[in-house]
């Protein structure tokens, strides 16, 4: 199958300073994908790139297996047959709903944009908002209408540049399985910019985890939270913390909390200092261990508490355990590892 989008080692400077590096990565058709990264680290300007506003200083853009942007050439972005949907929606006030989602189709025969504007209200179900215009809509109905007048055109790839970050936590989350539901439904291949992370697992079935311009890992949800292939992405994704280890065989590694078995990330020495990737879930509230720690704090969250917890050395853990498990800051609890795949990486020196 031919990838929808392909960057090749692309490379883009703003005033001189490299803001992204030799990012490699393909789009299958119908797929949706998402980079994530903090502030700063490159994303928006490769979405930008990849829309047709910056231009590459090393590497290519090819959409459908035809090449859109290199250093010495660049297709404009409104010929590229790529939608955008930005942080500010920039719906426009004058327009009925009707008007904002037929302008992206200008030219074409008045039955068929009548026809498609029909089909996209049935699909946000929104059809009897047909003739009213923005000031009278919600928040959430305005990104319904900016998503599906940047799908009216069927675009080769739809590009979202953080548009649900002025919503409400429980909204944004609302929106964004509803966005991912509208897109697969109308097989539109789809990229999300985003710096949350529960945003990204919601939305993609790829995500590429961005910082200082370079790609790091373009992987499943599962992949970058269980194998993470970099210690910037094992803290930036999920929750965790590095625990010393030291290596006992390629399958074995000796630890504050006990000896662990499983499958190595990384093979290091027998004797080896290293660092092994905890998660909350891979501790598990035991009564019965002889090994104990100190409860620091705890978060309420319904159906568990997240537990901070304070092992001998003095370093800290975090354990997620049944609400029904009420223990109290102070308190002593009983913990074990539970975990196969284990990630490591060499000692900090």
């Amino acid at each position: 199958m031919q990838n929808q989008l392909e960057l090749r080692e692309l490379s883009v400077r703003l005033g001189g300073r490299a803001v992204v590096q030799q990012v490699s990565l393909a789009l299958q058709p119908g797929e949706l994908t998402c980079l994530v990264g903090p502030s700063g680290c490159g994303k928006t300007t490769l979405l930008r790139a990849i829309a047709g506003f910056e231009q590459p200083c090393a590497g290519s853009i090819s959409l459908h297996g035809s090449r859109i942007a290199d250093p010495r050439h660049s297709v404009p972005p409104e010929k590229r047959g790529i939608g955008m949907v930005f942080q500010d929606l920039a719906l426009f006030p004058h327009l009925t709903v009707a008007g904002n989602i037929a302008f992206g189709m200008r030219g074409q025969p008045r039955p068929a944009i009548d026809r498609r504007i029909d089909e996209l209200l049935e699909l946000v179900d929104m059809p009897a908002l047909r003739n009213c215009y923005p000031h009278q809509l919600s928040g959430g109905q305005q990104q319904r209408i900016a998503l599906i007048r940047a799908m009216a055109p069927r675009p080769a790839l739809l590009l979202l540049d953080e548009p649900f970050s002025s919503q409400d936590m429980e909204r944004r989350e609302q929106l964004v399985q509803e966005v991912r539901n509208i897109l697969a439904r109308d097989g539109i291949t789809a990229m999300l910019v985003t710096h949350d992370q529960h945003e990204a697992f919601a939305f993609a079935d790829t995500i590429g985890v961005i910082n200082d311009g370079r790609l790091l890992q373009w992987d499943s949800a599962f992949n970058l939270y269980h194998r993470p292939r970099s210690r910037f992405v094992a803290d930036f994704i999920g929750q965790g913390v590095l625990l010393d280890a030291t290596v006992l065989d390629g399958r074995t590694l000796q630890t504050e909390l006990g000896r662990i078995s499983g499958e190595l990330s990384l093979q290091l020495p027998p004797g080896s200092a290293a660092e092994l990737l905890i998660r909350p879930d891979d501790i598990l509230h035991d009564d019965g261990s002889p090994v104990r720690a100190r409860i620091v704090n705890r978060l309420f969250r319904g159906a568990c508490h997240l537990y901070t917890l304070e092992i001998t050395s003095g370093g800290r853990v975090l354990c997620l355990a049944p609400s029904h498990h009420d223990h109290k800051p102070g308190e002593q609890i009983g913990i074990r590892l539970n975990l196969d795949h284990l990630v490591i990486f060499p000692a900090a020196r």
